[in-house]
């Protein structure tokens, strides 16, 4: 059964093995703060138990990652409890969950093998956005949110918690899997934001990815190379002719093809139109 282990002081993960989705906690003398709420009401209602369970104080605010329904379709259940409870985001994230409504709409989702369980999950968007940066007043400690820039998707955010060198970065950062590259990503982009976030840690700092296990600083640099090769072949090749249908023959990619799709697609779409060129012939 997963239960929330402190990994720095009054800084609490839960790893979740659906989706592989973890939960934080992070305590203040006024109360806690929740990031993410995973991808259902059913799963909510077991977060919601291992939280009492913890019995670390009461729960003062969400904070949703990014918009993708794995990090905020519990939000309706975890927010229910207590009146009034502001849930955080970005500015984007929250008009994406405005706009899904009550229910989950997405047809992608029918297809999911637990599709019965999301579908039927009540929708509670969030209700406090932000364009770069907020603190949360904790009583004895802030807790920072930072939009760093688009990468996974236009609306991603990191938290940070300065005094117990932590960092929480959603899906920016992933130790599951590769980061993954959807419809909505921003290939070229996403190095840049990872920049961003390297700026915010130290050589000590905990970093909670979205999905995975609790990693640190090298991994985080790793990964920032790894993206950072992809989106430099992408405009590599596009530079010298190649077409975006050959591109995946052509490249020297640091992961399997299969998982690049999406990048090599979207990462032409966004190459300004000074480094795309038309092929010899």
């Amino acid at each position: 059964m997963p239960e929330f282990t402190e990994v720095a002081p009054r800084v609490w993960v839960a790893h979740y093995d659906w989706m592989h989705v973890n939960i934080t906690l992070i305590g203040g003398s006024d109360g806690l703060v929740m990031v993410d709420t995973h991808g259902s009401e059913r799963q909510a209602r077991i977060i919601a138990d291992d939280l009492g369970r913890l019995g670390a104080g009461p729960l003062t605010a969400l904070v949703n990652t990014h918009d993708h329904w794995d990090h905020w379709f519990g939000n309706d259940v975890l927010a229910s409890a207590y009146a009034a409870l502001p849930i955080h985001a970005t500015e984007f994230a929250l008009q994406r969950m405005v706009e899904a409504g009550d229910r989950p709409t997405d047809e992608r989702l029918a297809e999911h093998a637990r599709a019965e369980e999301i579908l039927d999950t009540t929708l509670r968007p969030a209700t406090h956005g932000f364009s770069s940066a907020l603190a949360l007043d904790l009583g004895d400690r802030v807790v920072e949110l930072i939009h760093p820039g688009r990468g996974h998707t236009a609306g991603d955010l990191v938290v940070r918690v300065p005094d117990a060198d932590v960092l929480v970065g959603g899906d920016l950062i992933e130790e599951s899997d590769k980061p993954f590259i959807g419809d909505d990503s921003f290939p070229l982009e996403w190095p840049l934001t990872l920049d961003l976030v390297l700026g915010l840690m130290t050589s000590s700092t905990v970093v909670v990815p979205g999905h995975g296990q609790v990693v640190d600083l090298d991994f985080v640099q790793e990964q920032r190379t790894e993206l950072g090769i992809i989106a430099e072949t992408i405009r590599d090749l596009a530079g010298r002719g190649v077409p975006a249908s050959q591109a995946l023959d052509e490249g020297d990619w640091p992961w399997d093809e299969q998982l690049l799709t999406s990048a090599v697609r979207l990462g032409y779409e966004h190459l300004p139109r000074a480094q795309k060129r038309l092929p010899l012939v």
